[in-house]
């Protein structure tokens, strides 16, 4: 397949414009995910099961299994799949128009292939269409040109979330991305014990947030849109903060969602500015520091001057 060139470090991306192609690709990732979930050993807050943004696509990063060390790669340039191991396996699957059904039957032949013996929950999670993978025939799009985009941004958004991390010295997550929400993530700890989370998330089993929320913290992030819902960045802190709902923060654009308990910035909005990348890193400054106050963090002790 061709290679794919980047366009804009902010293009558009309608969230209707690629629907069908985005819950098809979110399956596809939780299929990887979940190769990472079976094979790494557990580490707090779930750290050990996200991808990573690479220079080309999203990877696992090296996961052990029995002959020592592989990783799987999703790649949005040359629109493949890899997989890689340190026996000096390198086998590929090209990423077209496909059900899921046949990702996972062709995913799992390659690491047949390639000695990789692993099992794998069948079902996705935290979406509403549980449709076991085998039997998933019904999604099966991939817009190679709207994966590119999705892509560029996700480029974008994990330097400026990495930037962001720099300024933080006490515990912090990496920057990821959770396949089962299907967004990017950095958090930051305050380093105090948080009370249990009440659960009740749909979709998401009660001690898989528990684990997540087991430390207080604040989190950022972006999501690419779905649901009737758009792109946007996203901030908020647990324990939950009701006090930030009248936080002033940066950009004008941002604003703070009382049903759903966060800040938000459209992507929309962000990319429009006149510095986009300044927008960014205004709203995840901004809103860290209004919760980072109210919730009476150590802040000269876990920030870099």
């Amino acid at each position: 397949m061709s290679v794919s060139s980047a366009t804009s470090p902010w293009p558009a991306l309608p969230a209707d414009a690629w629907t069908a192609t985005r819950e098809t690709l979110h399956r596809w990732t939780q299929i990887v995910g979940k190769t990472r979930l079976a094979l790494s050993p557990m580490l707090n807050h779930w750290w050990q099961v996200p991808l990573y943004v690479t220079p080309r696509g999203l990877s696992t990063g090296p996961m052990p299994y029995a002959a020592g060390s592989c990783e799987v790669v999703f790649d949005f340039r040359q629109h493949t799949l890899r997989v890689h191991t340190c026996a000096g396996r390198s086998l590929e699957m090209e990423l077209y128009p496909r059900s899921v059904a046949d990702f996972y039957r062709h995913y799992r032949a390659l690491l047949r292939e390639a000695g990789i013996a692993v099992r794998l929950w069948p079902v996705p999670v935290e979406v509403e269409d549980v449709t076991p993978f085998a039997e998933d025939q019904h999604h099966n799009a991939y817009d190679a040109a709207a994966v590119g985009r999705f892509w560029d941004v996700m480029l974008s958004v994990d330097r400026r979330l990495h930037e962001f991390r720099a300024r933080f010295t006490g515990k912090c997550s990496p920057v990821h991305f959770f396949w089962g929400s299907f967004d990017m993530a950095v958090t930051r700890f305050s380093g105090r014990p948080a009370p249990p989370h009440p659960g009740g998330l749909p979709h998401l089993a009660d001690w898989v947030t528990r684990e997540s929320y087991s430390a207080e913290q604040i989190a950022a992030g972006w999501w690419p849109g779905g649901n009737g819902q758009e792109a946007a960045f996203y901030s908020y802190a647990y324990p939950a903060l009701p006090e930030l709902a009248t936080a002033k923060v940066e950009p004008a654009e941002a604003f703070y969602s009382s049903e759903m308990g966060e800040f938000f910035l459209p992507y929309e909005a962000a990319r429009m500015t006149t510095n986009p990348q300044q927008a960014v890193l205004d709203f995840l400054q901004s809103t860290y520091a209004a919760a980072a106050d109210l919730a009476h963090w150590d802040r000269a002790a876990l920030e870099r001057p």
